[in-house]
């Protein structure tokens, strides 16, 4: 297990590919400002482009997740101008972005509360496991903002309805609510969080990498989308490609051989 420490970012990477990124300010319940945000822009970039990455866990220490917008960051954008606040906003974007679209599965470790901007990390993620005592806000409207930049992400997780009235009301809810509305996928006692988060990366780790990245991109591409004959034809397109693609031959191969397929450690 190799470690590197950032500035506030606690980043490793162990013998089968799996990548943790973590918060790492648990004193200030690792709220972040625009330097992190930087930090995890750049992360999450290393992480898709590197190949020896295969899953990246999102995690955080100590009791909180994340408590969304660090308080001096608060106060610095309160003095901005218009044009310096879409900058910020921006930057914002562009690292949910980087997150949302990965090519790599994404795991979401979710220890404790997870506030404003944190809710959309958590709905960046591909998937999510949360300990029973995680509780989730969408706060931003009790100091006049609204959740702008992580709206995308947010709804499409947890859907319009449910979206209208934690947008509105800025309710704190709890995990299993979380679990029911579908932002988070499984949520267990605080002790088992590990072993149901080692559930999930051995079942990615046991898949075609490039499957997996492609059957990720797949959900993207169609979700919302008319049922045409584009359509039809595009996801046609996709598993010729991918039948006669390396990874895809070694796969049949390997299951008409009854034997595991290369990708397997």
């Amino acid at each position: 297990m190799s470690n590197n420490v950032e500035k506030t970012l606690k980043i490793s990477t162990d013998e089968r590919g799996v990548r943790t990124i973590s918060l790492g300010r648990p004193d200030i319940h690792n709220a972040f400002d625009d330097s992190v945000i930087a930090e995890l822009s750049d992360a999450f970039a290393d992480a898709d482009q590197d190949t020896r990455v295969r899953i990246v866990v999102l995690a955080a220490e100590g009791k909180s997740f994340s408590a969304g917008a660090n308080l001096g960051w608060m106060k610095r954008m309160a003095s901005y101008s218009y044009e310096e606040n879409l900058s910020d906003a921006n930057a914002l974007a562009e690292m949910l972005r980087r997150l949302n679209f990965m090519s790599k599965p994404t795991i979401a470790r979710v220890q404790g509360a997870a506030f404003g901007g944190a809710v959309g990390l958590v709905a960046c993620c591909d998937m999510a496991v949360a300990s029973e005592r995680a509780s989730f806000c969408l706060s931003e409207v009790k100091i006049g903002l609204i959740p702008a930049t992580i709206s995308p992400y947010v709804i499409a997780a947890m859907g319009q309805r449910a979206s209208r009235r934690y947008f509105l009301t800025a309710e704190r809810f709890k995990a299993q609510e979380a679990k029911s509305l579908g932002l988070v996928s499984d949520v267990v006692a605080e002790e088992q969080l590990d072993e149901s988060l080692e559930a999930l990366v051995s079942a990615l780790l046991g898949n075609s990498p490039q499957a997996v990245a492609q059957a990720k991109k797949l959900v993207a591409d169609v979700a919302e989308r008319e049922i045409t004959s584009e359509l039809i034809a595009d996801t046609s397109e996709r598993i010729a490609a991918i039948r006669v693609s390396e990874e895809g031959q070694e796969g049949l191969t390997a299951f008409l051989e009854k034997r595991q397929a290369n990708w397997i450690q």
